[in-house]
């Protein structure tokens, strides 16, 4: 029986990590952008960019993942626009969580950004810096000092919130365990896996911390 359970609960923990990968590579760059149209100095772009990020923020994820799984579908006389099957829910789920944390990260890097001081790029325009070079060589190695305690604490929750994506019946290590409760593999009402799944995000939120933790002091220079 423990084989058993484990073997499931290690193919729902895949899908979690591959839910945790993919957000981060889509959400880290868009974040940015994202911070860059808040802080823009026309007014129209700043205006929308900042909406977006209060009604995303405003609203529980687990309804994002909803409204964009199942409100197409009856929108559109096509029908839903995701793939059937497993793919089509993890595209959904993915693109849910990477506009959502996009939008968290982004008022993280303009909090960064804002918070180098401006004496930082006025001494690069003495220096005669064009203003890519003092962002790229003054301001994002400053920013990204600043911004590694709360972008780590962001990561920290993006990997429970994964739990989430079960909303849309997507198989990741929550569904796994709470599958052998209904009656999977042969067995029901077994509660014990889906508790065992802390486990596996007590391991991979510890392993994260030291991760955070090595990369901040190593950008202790900065002091």
């Amino acid at each position: 029986m423990f084989f058993t359970v484990l073997g499931a609960l290690n193919t729902g923990f895949v899908q979690t990590l591959k839910l945790f990968a993919v957000t981060l590579l889509g959400a880290l760059p868009l974040g940015l952008v994202i911070s860059f149209g808040s802080m823009s100095r026309f007014r129209p772009l700043r205006w929308l960019t900042r909406t977006l990020v209060w009604i995303i923020r405003g609203t529980p994820l687990m309804l994002q993942l909803i409204v964009l799984f199942y409100i197409p579908g009856y929108l559109l006389e096509s029908g839903s626009p995701w793939p059937s099957g497993e793919g089509g829910r993890f595209l959904a789920a993915s693109l849910a969580f990477i506009i959502n944390y996009a939008c968290y990260f982004s008022e993280i890097f303009r909090g960064g950004i804002e918070g180098v001081p401006i004496g930082q790029q006025e001494a690069g325009h003495v220096l005669g810096m064009t203003q890519s070079q003092i962002f790229f060589r003054v301001t994002l190695l400053q920013m990204v000092k600043r911004i590694v305690p709360p972008m780590s604490n962001e990561i920290i929750t993006l990997v429970k919130d994964t739990s989430l994506a079960r909303i849309i019946s997507l198989q990741e290590i929550i569904w796994a365990g709470y599958a052998f409760l209904k009656g999977s593999h042969g067995y029901s009402g077994l509660i014990w896996p889906l508790f065992f799944t802390g486990v596996y995000y007590l391991l991979f939120v510890g392993i994260l911390t030291l991760l955070f933790g090595w990369v901040e002091r190593k950008l202790s220079y900065f002091r």
